[in-house]
């Protein structure tokens, strides 16, 4: 398998696949991984409790029946544990801490081992809220975005791992980029079962950070659900506990899929109402009533502004051709997996496959944006 087919890149780390093994308190060490996380992507151990205040908190939950990493030594478990891990995966350290300073050293601990730490803001746990950490974080954004700022001057990948709505999504995520994150994990949790799918979108179109989509994946559709809303990566906890073989059957699967459309996450059509703004890149031109107008509007550009980045894209590519088509480019061309004769018999002509038309496809959604007059740069 490649390991730049998925094109998965941040920092100085390349990821080879969109899978990734989630943190669970407790339960997700180096052996944990080794045993069950081989084919990932990435492997996020921890959470890791960092100072006496986290660790003696971890001792009240244990009380409690649950399982959690306790340790006088966690820089040295820390250590330990990132040069333990066995498979050829990207690793992530989940940490806690209610002081600064031990972030900050397993950040520089992360960074020399080729590593990300994640910053959990994520944990429920009354024990650790109570320390104004974990998901209390979400309720002081502004020390969150100071931890943030700080870990990432050590030169460190920083992901922060997160509970949707608990507060405003689209704050929030933009408060961690803003920051300087480089990765969101986002727990999409809501009332019931199940993932919030709908979380998922809202973040995507709120963020061009690498987004990692977490809840309820047990299986490839659930995967699916979330990568077309614009899930880079998707992360697997429990679902292992029930069938230690998921990781491998979601990688398998997802690089079949990659390689047969070459846009394994690409976006529902944005007409239908559940594509991100990716979804865009799919779109026909703005000559009648229809959501893309909506959409245009949302990332500041103007009917005409759009139909005229897309059109610069297109000029010396393939997407540049298509006379025969509804608007005379295939850049003006649905998703390969929607039916479309008129379509195809271009893509036949040109002798563009359906994973090359489909990868364009995916720079052409880069290309909009990031452009210049989207970002404001």
């Amino acid at each position: 398998m490649s390991d730049d087919l998925f094109k998965i890149n941040v920092g100085n780390l390349a990821i080879k696949n969109p899978i990734a093994l989630a943190s669970m308190g407790g339960i997700t060490d180096s052996r944990f991984a080794n045993e069950f996380a081989e084919d990932a992507g990435l492997v996020i151990l921890g959470g890791y409790n960092l100072d006496a205040a986290t660790n003696h908190a971890a001792s009240e939950i244990v009380k409690r029946g649950r399982k959690e990493f306790i340790s006088d030594e966690p820089l040295q478990l820390i250590d330990n544990e990132l040069r333990s891990v066995k498979t050829e995966s990207v690793v992530a350290i989940n940490v806690r801490s209610a002081t600064l300073e031990p972030l900050i050293e397993a950040a520089i601990m992360a960074r020399n081992a080729n590593a990300i730490i994640e910053i959990d803001a994520h944990c429920r746990q009354p024990e650790m809220t109570e320390l104004g950490i974990g998901e209390a974080f979400l309720s002081d954004l502004p020390k969150l975005r100071d931890t943030i700022l700080k870990v990432k001057e050590t030169g460190a990948i920083v992901s922060v791992k997160v509970r949707a709505n608990v507060v405003d999504n689209i704050k929030m995520a933009k408060a961690i980029e803003d920051a300087g994150a480089d990765i969101l994990h986002v727990d999409a949790m809501k009332e019931g079962a199940g993932a919030d799918i709908e979380a998922i979108r809202k973040i995507r179109d709120a963020t061009r950070l690498l987004l990692i989509g977490n809840n309820s994946v047990n299986d490839l559709n659930t995967a699916k659900e979330m990568f077309t809303r614009g899930a880079d990566i998707v992360s697997v906890g429990r679902g292992i506990m029930e069938d230690p073989s998921l990781i491998t059957h979601l990688v398998n699967e997802t690089t079949l899929i990659q390689k047969e459309l070459g846009w394994y996450n690409a976006p529902k059509h944005v007409c239908r109402g559940e594509g991100d703004l990716r979804g865009l890149a799919f779109c026909c031109m703005p000559v009648k009533p229809c959501p893309v107008h909506s959409n245009v509007k949302k990332i500041g550009l103007s009917p005409k502004e759009f139909a005229d980045v897309k059109m610069e894209f297109a000029k010396g590519t393939p997407l540049e051709y298509g006379d025969s088509t509804c608007f005379g480019s295939l850049v003006w061309c649905c998703k390969i997996t929607k039916m479309c004769p008129l379509r195809d018999g271009v893509l036949e002509m040109i002798g563009l496959s359906d994973a090359d038309y489909m990868e364009l496809k995916r720079e052409l959604a880069d290309y909009i944006l990031d452009h210049p007059k989207v970002t404001g740069k």
